[in-house]
């Protein structure tokens, strides 16, 4: 039951009909600005209707915590990056197995993965919109990450930060995979917004704004009761910053790699072919192209090295 009670940061159910929007925040254990900014999101909601009395919820959001044990520790992850177990044939065989046979990620996906079920069975909707929160180890600006689905993409344009696209065809096993029309019976869709460096105050904030946008984009508030701070804040951090971008390369890695990425490198700083990116115990690590880097590895423990995207056509 305790576990059940940190799980949930929060829930908000609206006057009236609507979407249920399910926000996850510390998928990773040290990616904190989500969870926090979620809380902070709860307040606002709860006192908006003393400021405002016009004000309309339409629907439902809920805020979840991901990896409980990581984000005790600090930690990204305990065994396994719980962002790379979402499939299909694994979540239902983590469905059908005794926790004592688990791995740490495995269970928290497992009690994650009831709860959303519980969540979706309990407010029946014509929509539901689950957005993972994420920050990054590198400095250089926020993005979203869209899966095919043209309401993601839609919903991720809303929010004011440069897109990108094709990312889940060079990884596996995200939220973004598994949450989809394709799993579920239903009219489910995913959005990933990455709000800026992990330790970085303002990552906090601009996490905030994006909720925010979030709810008025999918329709649980009126336009006219988001105040105009939160796009001119996303809108600034976003800056010269392409609108869409797509993947291009994704380096990855292993533990025994001895991957160390150069230091400096920000996300969306121009890299050219033949630069030196990293190392590791096989030797130097050059760019195969030109691009834009996205998400260095500056930490002990990651799956992906860097990733290499560029601006999309017609953007």
């Amino acid at each position: 039951m305790k576990m059940d009670l940190e799980r949930v940061i929060g829930e908000y159910t609206g006057t009236k009909e609507g979407p249920l929007l399910i926000c996850l925040g510390g998928i990773h254990g040290n990616e904190h600005a989500g969870i926090e900014a979620l809380e902070e999101v709860f307040k606002l909601l709860d006192k908006e209707p003393e400021r405002n009395s016009g004000f309309v919820f339409n629907g439902k959001m809920v805020g979840l915590r991901g990896n409980l044990t990581a984000l005790k520790k600090g930690v990204r992850f305990i065994h396994h990056d719980m962002n790379r177990l979402w499939t299909k044939p694994n979540v239902t065989r983590l469905q059908n197995s005794n926790n004592d046979q688990l791995t740490n990620e495995e269970q928290e996906l497992k009690a994650l993965h009831a709860e959303i079920l519980s969540q979706i069975e309990r407010y029946p909707t014509h929509q539901v919109v689950l957005m993972d929160l994420h920050t990054t180890t590198a400095f250089g600006g926020i993005f979203t990450i869209s899966t095919d689905d043209p309401e993601s993409f839609r919903i991720a344009t809303e929010l004011h930060a440069p897109v990108i696209q094709g990312m889940l065809k060079n990884i596996s096993g995200t939220t973004m995979h598994y949450f989809s029309k394709e799993n579920f019976d239903l009219n489910l869709v995913a959005v990933c917004f990455e709000s800026g460096q992990h330790d970085d105050p303002e990552s906090k904030l601009n996490a905030v704004s994006a909720i925010i946008n979030c709810l008025r984009t999918i329709g649980c508030v009126d336009g006219d009761d988001v105040e105009n701070k939160h796009d001119d804040l996303l809108q600034q951090k976003a800056g010269d910053l392409p609108t869409v971008t797509e993947l291009i390369y994704c380096h990855s890695v292993k533990d025994s790699d001895e991957f160390k990425m150069r230091p400096g490198y920000q996300n969306f700083q121009p890299v050219k072919k033949g630069e030196l990116l990293a190392t590791d115990r096989k030797g130097e690590i050059y760019s195969h192209e030109d691009g834009l880097i996205l998400m260095p590895l500056y930490q002990s423990k990651g799956e992906d090295g860097f990733f290499l995207i560029k601006v999309s056509e017609g953007y």
